[in-house]
Order: structure tokens, then C-alpha cells, then sequence
């Protein structure tokens, strides 16, 4: 029996929370899984996808509980596939932004098993997407920036300091816990009055969304008691956005204004 397991791996991305953001190759993918190995940031709605007796398994970290060291979600990866055949690995938004999906493969690859990557629709991008906040914009936004809030040593990027300096969109995931100092990075840069949005459980029924500048947003987060999960959008484009252009005009003659709503 065993002769005949062919094992195999293959990275999905997710994307970035609601369901249907999903790609056709990851759809495929998951319909021909032995097992998957899924994370917090992952719809459990995409499960449905896989075979009724494929093997589910939750290896999701979430900040301050960890159900599983990356080693041992590395070595389960292997195990299952090892043991079982496919395995599809199935991670929020695209695995190769900030989802330790490289590590995962040259682990795995390591063992000279196959390994496949199915692209997802980052959180970073799809997320201010729903809240028609275009990153780039002729006239606006050249460029953008998506940094992580948190790195490796649990610190705040080098690269924020960098970014407030330039013109372009900055994003930050997994940047709540480092606010104040985002914050305080910006208006050394004198960026006070460059408008933020915090999208909280983007694409999802959950979603909530706060609006501010920089020297108001971290008010709008209290008030509302806004909290990770959430993408962090910094620049002139989040003012630009359709949906609030005259909020914004608002917001621009009465500095004490925020703005604060559920799914639209």
C-alpha cells in the first residue's frame, strides 16, 4: 500500500478572508488533497473544497497562542505527506507575503518531495481594495510600500522609517501592536495630516474600517476599539477614495472629525 503514496506538496494561498477570493487553481488544488494543513488567517469555508475524508488539520498561530512551532508545522508538512500523499498547505492572503511560505518549501524540498505554489490574493492589496482605496493612483501614489509591522526580532521595520520619507502608499500588516510608534515615525516626517485607514477582519462580514490622519488615528483605534487582524493604509489615496470624498472635505475643516463603520 505504502508503495503507492506518492507524496507531494503544495502551497495555496488563501487570500485575504472572504471565501470567494480564492483562486480556481487553489479550488483544484484543495479538491485533490490527502490532507490539509490550515492557518488561522485561512476561511474555514475553503475546507469544503477538499474530499470529505481528506485529513484537516489547524495548525493556526495567532499572536500570543501558538498551536504550533514553525519547525513542527515544517516536520508535519512532511510527515503527512510522507504518510498520506498530497498535502496542501493553505495560508492567508499569499504565502510568500510574510507567511514563512519559502521556509516552509525548503524544508520540505529538503526531503526531495515535490513542491507546487499556488499564488494568493494578498490581504495587503485585495483589503484596501474593498474599501476602494486604490494604491497607486496617477497623480497620487507611484509606488507603494507593504511592510511588516512586526519582524522576525519583534520589532518595528527599519524600512517604516524609510517609507515615511518617500511619497508612495505604505501598508503594514501585523502593525497594531506598534501604532504609536508608526505614528511618531510620520510626523517626525511632518506627515501629521496624511489620512490612515485601519481595516480590521478585511473582505469579511467583520470587517470594520477607521479613518483618520496620522495624528487622529490612534484615537479612532481606542474609540472603537479597533484590533489585530487589521492592515494598517498610510497616504494621500486613502483620502482619494471615492466612497469618501466628502467625508474628507469634513475631516479637512473640522480636524476633530473621525469616521468609523462596519461592512459597507
Amino acid at each position: 500500500m505504502h508503495n503507492t503514496i506518492q507524496p507531494k506538496v503544495t502551497l495555496v494561498g488563501a487570500g485575504p478572508g472572504d471565501p470567494d477570493l480564492l483562486t480556481l487553481k487553489g479550488a483544484k488544488a484543495l479538491a485533490e488533497a490527502n490532507v490539509v494543513l490550515y492557518d488561522a488567517l485561512a476561511n474555514e469555508e475553503l475546507l469544503s473544497y477538499a474530499p470529505k475524508n481528506a485529513l484537516k488539520i489547524f495548525v493556526g498561530k495567532r499572536k500570543g497562542s501558538h498551536a504550533y512551532t514553525q519547525e513542527e508545522i515544517n516536520q508535519l508538512i512532511v510527515d503527512n505527506a510522507l504518510t498520506y500523499g498530497h498535502v496542501v498547505r493553505l495560508k492567508g492572503g499569499d504565502p510568500f507575503i510574510f507567511g514563512r511560505g519559502s521556509e516552509e518549501i525548503e524544508f520540505v524540498e529538503s526531503f526531495g518531495i515535490p513542491t507546487f505554489v499556488v499564488p494568493g490574493i494578498s490581504s495587503s492589496i485585495a483589503v484596501p481594495a474593498y474599501q476602494g482605496i486604490s494604491l497607486t493612483k496617477r497623480g497620487v501614489s507611484e509606488s507603494f510600500w507593504v511592510i511588516t509591522g512586526t519582524t522576525s526580532a519583534r520589532e518595528l521595520s527599519a524600512d517604516v522609517a524609510l517609507a515615511a520619507q518617500s511619497t508612495a502608499t505604505v501598508v503594514i500588516l501585523m502593525g497594531m501592536s506598534k501604532l504609536e510608534e508608526i505614528v511618531a515615525l510620520f510626523q517626525k516626517e511632518s506627515k501629521g495630516e496624511t489620512p490612515v485607514a485601519i481595516i480590521q477582519n478585511g473582505t469579511t462580514p467583520e470587517e470594520k474600517v477607521g479613518i483618520g490622519t496620522i495624528n487622529t488615528i490612534q484615537r479612532v483605534v481606542a474609540e472603537h476599539n479597533l484590533s489585530s487582524p487589521a492592515i494598517i493604509v498610510i497616504g494621500e489615496v486613502v483620502g482619494d477614495s471615492k466612497k469618501r470624498v466628502g467625508f474628507y472635505r469634513e475631516l479637512k475643516s473640522n480636524h476633530n472629525k473621525v469616521l468609523v463603520y462596519g461592512k459597507e
